[in-house]
């Protein structure tokens, strides 16, 4: 059974074996784990994460590619086929004995950030997280405070956990070819939050803003938000721009507003 990339869900199927395996090897997947994949495809990691002996649930929105993986592993009692929307699909649900999930995916480029932070909405069950995103998404994700990648996509991801760009993968890789390199990154949820914010709605907000108008200083760019004396109370020079700040200094700002916002 064939199926046809759709370009309405983002599908491009990974093929090159090489890359497979570099995945594979850097997952130090055990038997006694648990581990979902998004999007499975055809099956390409599916095959070989079934052979480590684990368990494996999977998440595909495509009925039709429901369909070929049903026939396919019919006959595989370690695997579950979820026919759903992971943007929408809770991930807690499959939680067992306290044992935190494994994830991987190639996630369509489209949804990849809006899919990212549903998932760290459940972070407490979720032990890591490797998916193939477009490179300068995981470039974005991993940036430090000042470089020019760094923005509002790097402080909130590296509020919820450790990333770390594995390799690139290049178009080639896959059918249909994208127009843009793609990475493997790996996503650990920090087991408490590495900085004290009173209210990550607030967070969200200042970095926003912050990054909204990222040619400004901050006396600019916050000034809806924050008070020019007030930021430097907190010893951050209001003359920065939002670049230049780490996320222990959006953490600061963020519960000053508390009650200003």
């Amino acid at each position: 059974m064939t199926h046809n990339p759709r370009k309405r869900f983002g599908q491009n199927f990974l093929h090159d074996h090489a890359i497979i395996y570099n995945i594979l090897s850097s997952l130090q997947a055990s038997p006694e784990e648990h581990w979902v994949e998004i999007g499975p495809g055809m099956g390409a990691l599916t095959t070989p994460l079934l052979a480590m002996g684990l368990r494996l649930d999977v998440v595909e929105l495509d009925r039709d590619l429901v369909v070929l993986l049903k026939d396919k592993y019919s006959h595989e009692p370690r695997l579950q086929i979820h026919s759903a929307d992971a943007l929408r699909f809770d991930f807690s649900s499959l939680v067992n004995d306290n044992q935190k999930l494994r994830i991987i995916g190639n996630l369509p480029y489209n949804i990849s950030t809006p899919l990212m932070f549903h998932l760290l909405d459940n972070a407490p069950c979720i032990e890591d997280m490797h998916f193939m995103l477009q490179k300068e998404v995981v470039d974005r994700m991993c940036a430090a405070p000042g470089s020019k990648k760094y923005g509002r996509l790097s402080v909130m991801m590296q509020y919820y956990c450790t990333t770390e760009l594995l390799f690139e993968v290049p178009p080639e890789s896959f059918d249909p070819i994208p127009k843009v390199m793609s990475a493997i990154v790996r996503l650990v949820p920090h087991p408490q939050p590495p900085v004290l914010v009173d209210d990550l709605h607030k967070l969200n907000r200042v970095v926003t803003q912050a990054f909204s108008q990222r040619r400004k200083t901050l006396r600019n760019s916050l000034k809806k938000l924050i008070d020019e004396d007030a930021i430097s109370a907190l010893n951050i020079d209001p003359t920065l721009r939002a670049e230049s700040l780490t996320l222990s200094d959006f953490a600061q700002l963020s519960n000053l507003i508390d009650d200003q916002a």
